[in-house]
Formats: structure tokens, C-alpha cells, sequence
């Protein structure tokens, strides 16, 4: 929910309040790389830090609380899956921090609603910067909605914060790190804080900011801009103008969290020259000499194939509207579980088709076990002992693979190896034989526990070739630089597989067992692919199956 100023103001005393800001702040101790590990609470976590490049123990000021700070989408266009990915990786950590170690996160994230990029797009599209910003901020919170990713505990807008702006370079100017230029400019002075520029990328890996011959020193980088014709501009001690991007960041998270804050998140390619600026201008505000204890950092999301990370300026994206017109938000936050979060990863039909199987079985394990647990389903002793044997040592392993960096992959092997030997214990006793009977005597034969498990013997096997269907009609991965109108044809040598389930389909027909299929508009369950080579969404199994039973059964 986005605040108007006077809320704005509400919010932030309550957060501060809860935050405790007006008291010490916790103090540091321990320097290794620049870095100085911070007193307060060890949560037994470890991190994988930025700052030094190595995993550190998660040492939070606040028992319980972690304060985070994201930076949030520039919103001049659709959003896409590479935001997507980034998005929800650190969802996914919040989620774990609160869920499974019992931390609340404060998180706040910045809307950039003024910027170059806003303005070119709103004089393209003859509309104002302000109405373009405001249609891409609301779509952007209706993707993150779709995807499942919690809100943040506020959302603030740069534009309602220009007093705060102005104030924090005030601030930075008094401290003797900023000038202003005789256009109305103001910049940070790199050399006036020496070699503490650089915590992120070290000093020798960073190049030049261009813009205004009047700057002291090539690096330094323009917190305030003079106002140009046609352009949004406010009132500010130096003139007309606007904020720079990297003072928007710092002064709403220092005017929310104070003078140091736990965890600051964002994509790779945020580290420079974003994140290193921040960190200059909070710390020559502050005065302190470390005021982001972690930085977090997510890897580029890529199409397979392709060298490149997936962004708007090299129109290799696709949007979250799009994305979400073939596959689940379930779907994709498996497919970010399934690799680190620092970590690059490959987009492609593949990928999302091994995490539509992941879920796939573990959907198919629950349904499972919940059915045994009602009675429904009969099997072999189940070895009760040996499992809950089994799910103590997962729940170890599990919980140690998140504190470790947050290792989703780990911790997801874990859950699957406990699946594989549950479902061991969960095969239904079926025999053959007793196919040859009609449905009519069984009926009257057995137990209703009896035609239970029948059909759940019957759901497997449906279920067994929706998979097997999925897999025969996944499609080839396009190569880069094919044309868009050139659409994925399924894989020839999977053509058996899709035949070999339509004859199963026909040979249950007999018995009674009607399996009807309606996935997707073009692909029906008799045919081995379709023009568009759009990709089949599988439906539960109680949605996509349906069992008729035959005239002599009534």
C-alpha cells in the first residue's frame, strides 16, 4: 500500500518505534575485509556476503527482527521474468528467515516513479511522467501478486519523498563530501572519502560515471540534477531539478532504519553502481563507518543458450503476464528453489518442465498419503518406525541446508528423498488378475475400502501417463536469434510416448475407465502435438480425470 505524505509520516514513526531507533544502535566489532562483523543477536545462520565475499554469520541488531531494505523496479514499462526471478528468490528468504527461524522481517523497497528511462517512455507515448509511472507501479504490484510474493511493510515512491531528498544531501554537503556546480548540479566527492569508495567492487574495478565537466573527480556521481526543458522538476536550495537515482535509496532506507541497517538486497548487476554509491552516501551522511551490515545479492536469470542476462534493452525478455499464460506461479517459484540464489540460471521449457515435475510428485505423494491416512488406500505394512526416523533426519537436513546460505536446492533434495521412501511404503497391493473380472462383481464382492482403492489405483496409473504425455510433448528450446514467429516443435523422438498413451487411453475405454483430457485449448489428448507447439498445463489429477462407470455397474 503506497502512503500519501501524512500517512507516510505515520507509517515511518510506527516502524521506527518498533525498531527502536531512538536508542544505541548495536555496536561492531571484528574488522575482516573492510567488513566489521556486528555485535546483537546470532541467529545461526550463515550468509554469503558481498562485502567480503565469503559466507558470514548472520548477526542481526534486534533479537527476532531483521531489518531489509530492496530496491524496488523503475516503473517505466512491464516487468519481466528476470525482475521475477530476483523478486521472488528473496521472498523465498524472507519466507524461510520467518517460517523456519522465527525472525520477522521489516522490509521496505523504494518505487523509482521519476528517472530518465520514465521520462523519454512519457514523451513517446504523448502521456504525463507521472501517469506512465503510476499504470507500471499498479501493474507491477498485480505481477508480484501473481506470483505469490509477499508485500513488502511499505512501499514508498521517490517523488513523495523530495523533501527528504534535499535534506539528506544537505546533510551529505554539510559533512564536507558534496558540491555544487554553477548549473545547479550537486555530486558526491569520491576522493573526499578516500579509499573507503569501493567496499563492494574494491576501488581498482571501478570505472567512471561521464556527465558534467565541472566535477572534481570522473567517479563522482550526481546526487541532485538541474532541471532541463520539459522535464518534472522540484525546488531545492540549488535550483530547479530532481534527485539522482542513488540518493533516493539511501535517504527512504535511512529515514526508515537510521543509521544502520541488517540486509540490503538486490540483483547482481545492482552491486555497481548502485549498491557501492549507496553505501558512500549513507555512511558520509551517517558519519559511521558501516551502515549495511549484508548485501545480498541474487543471479541474473538467462534464456538457455544465451550468454546474455534477460532485460528490456536487449529485448530478449518476457513479461510476467505472458510467463504466467503457460505456466503456474507455483511452477516458477519451484524453478527458483531449484538452484541457489546467487546463482545464474537458465530459463527454458525444460526447466520449467522439471519443476512442473517436482511438484507433480510431491502433489502425488500427498494425495497418497492422505488417502492411506483415511483408509483409502491399501498397502504393505508400513514401516512407521523407520519413517519417523526418516523425517527427523529430514527435518535436520533440511533446516541445515537453509542456514546455510539459504541452500533451497539442499533442502529441497531432502524433501524428495523422504518422498521416495514414502511412497515405497505407499504402493497399493493390486494384482493383475483381477482386471478380469467385471466392475459389477467386484462391486458386490468387496468393501466400499475395496473400490477405494481401486480408483486409486486407477488415479496412479492416469496420473503416471499425464506425466509421461507432458514429457513426450515438451518442445524443443528455440535458439537465439531464431525470429518470435518460429514456434518450438515437440521433440520427434518423443512421438512413441504420445501414441503409447493414447493407446492406454483407448484400452481402459473398455473397462470403464474414460480418461478425458482438456489441458489446453489446441492440444487434445488424441494427437501428438498442434501448429502453435504451445505447451500442455496439467491439472490436478481429480481435475483432469474422470471415471465413468460403465452400464453394468449401475
Amino acid at each position: 500500500m503506497l502512503l500519501t505524505r501524512r500517512r507516510y509520516k505515520t507509517q515511518i514513526l510506527v516502524l521506527r518505534g518498533r525498531l527502536q531507533i531512538s536508542r544505541p544502535r548495536t555496536s561492531l566489532t571484528r574488522v575482516r575485509n573492510n567488513w566489521i562483523q556486528p555485535l546483537g543477536h546470532d541467529t545461526g545462520l550463515k550468509t554469503y556476503n558481498s562485502l567480503t565475499k565469503q559466507k558470514e554469520p548472520l548477526i542481526l541488531a534486534q533479537e527476532g527482527i531483521a531489518t531489509w531494505y530492496s530496491c524496488g523496479p523503475t516503473v517505466y514499462d512491464h516487468a519481466h521474468l528476470g525482475h521475477a526471478c530476483s523478486y521472488v528468490r528473496f521472498d523465498i528468504i524472507q519466507r524461510v528467515l520467518s517460517r523456519v527461524f522465527g525472525v520477522s522481517v521489516i522490509h521496505v523497497m523504494v518505487i523509482t516513479d521519476i528517472d530518465d528511462k520514465i521520462i523519454r517512455r512519457a514523451i513517446e507515448e504523448s502521456i504525463s511522467p507521472t501517469v506512465l509511472a503510476r499504470m507500471y507501479e499498479e501493474e507491477f504490484k498485480n505481477d508480484m501478486l501473481a506470483l505469490k510474493v509477499l508485500p513488502p511493510a511499505v512501499y514508498l515512491r521517490v517523488t513523495e519523498n523530495i523533501p527528504q531528498i534535499v535534506a539528506f544531501i544537505e546533510g551529505i554537503m554539510r559533512n564536507g563530501h558534496a558540491y555544487a556546480t554553477k548549473q545547479g548540479d550537486v555530486y558526491f566527492d569520491i576522493r573526499s572519502i578516500g579509499d573507503r569508495y569501493g567496499k563492494l567492487m574494491g576501488a581498482s574495478d571501478l570505472a567512471s560515471e561521464p556527465g558534467d565537466t565541472e566535477k572534481r573527480d570522473s567517479r563522482d556521481f550526481a546526487l541532485w540534477k538541474a532541471s532541463k526543458p520539459q522535464e518534472p522538476s522540484w525546488s531545492s536550495p540549488w535550483g530547479k531539478g530532481r534527485p539522482g537515482w542513488h540518493i533516493e535509496c539511501s535517504t527512504i532506507a535511512s529515514s526508515v532504519f537510521g543509521s544502520q541497517l541488517d540486509i540490503h538486497s538486490g540483483g547482481i548487476d545492482l552491486a555497481f553502481p548502485h549498491h557501492e554509491n549507496e553505501i558512500a552516501q549513507c555512511e558520509a551522511y551517517h558519519q559511521c563507518g558501516q551502515w549495511g551490515n549484508y548485501f545480498l545479492h541474487s543471479g541474473h536469470l538467462h534464456l538457455k543458450g544465451s550468454a546474455e542476462k534477460m532485460s528490456k534493452s536487449l529485448k530478449n525478455f518476457i513479461t510476467i503476464k505472458d510467463f504466467l499464460g503457460s505456466y503456474s506461479a507455483n511452477e516458477f517459484r519451484m524453478f527458483c528453489l531449484l538452484t541457489k540464489y546467487r546463482s545464474a540460471i537458465d530459463y527454458s521449457d525444460t526447466s520449467m518442465n522439471e519443476a512442473r515435475s517436482f511438484l507433480a510428485t510431491i502433489a502425488a505423494f500427498n494425495h497418497d498419503a492422505k488417502a492411506y491416512m483415511r483408509g483409502q488406500l491399501q498397502c504393505q505394512a508400513v514401516q512407521e518406525e523407520a519413517l519417523w526416523e526418516l523425517l527427523a533426519q529430514t527435518k535436520s537436513s533440511f533446516v541445515q541446508a537453509l542456514a546455510d546460505d539459504f541452500d533451497t536446492p539442499r533442502a529441497v533434495n531432502a524433501i524428495m528423498t523422504l518422498i521416495y521412501q514414502g511412497n515405497r511404503n505407499l504402493q497399493p497391493i493390486t494384482k493383475v488378475t483381477s482386471y478380469k473380472y467385471s466392475f459389477k462383481t467386484q462391486l458386490e464382492a468387496h468393501s466400499v475400502n475395496c473400490s477405494g482403492t481401486l480408483e486409486n489405483v486407477v488415479e496412479q496409473l492416469a496420473r503416471f501417463r499425464t506425466e509421461v504425455r507432458a514429457f513426450a510433448l515438451s518442445v524443443e528450446d528455440v535458439p537465439p536469434g531464431v525470429p518470435s514467429h518460429v514456434r518450438p516443435r515437440p521433440h520427434p523422438d518423443r512421438v512413441p510416448l504420445l501414441k503409447a498413451c493414447d493407446k492406454l487411453r483407448k484400452d481402459l475405454a473398455p473397462l470403464g475407465v474414460h480418461i478425458k483430457v482438456s489441458i489446453c485449448a489446441c492440444l487434445c489428448d488424441h494427437c501428438s502435438g498442434c501448429e502453435s507447439g504451445v505447451e500442455p498445463r496439467p491439472k490436478s489429477i481429480l481435475q483432469t480425470l474422470q471415471i465413468n462407470k460403465c452400464k453394468d455397474m449401475k
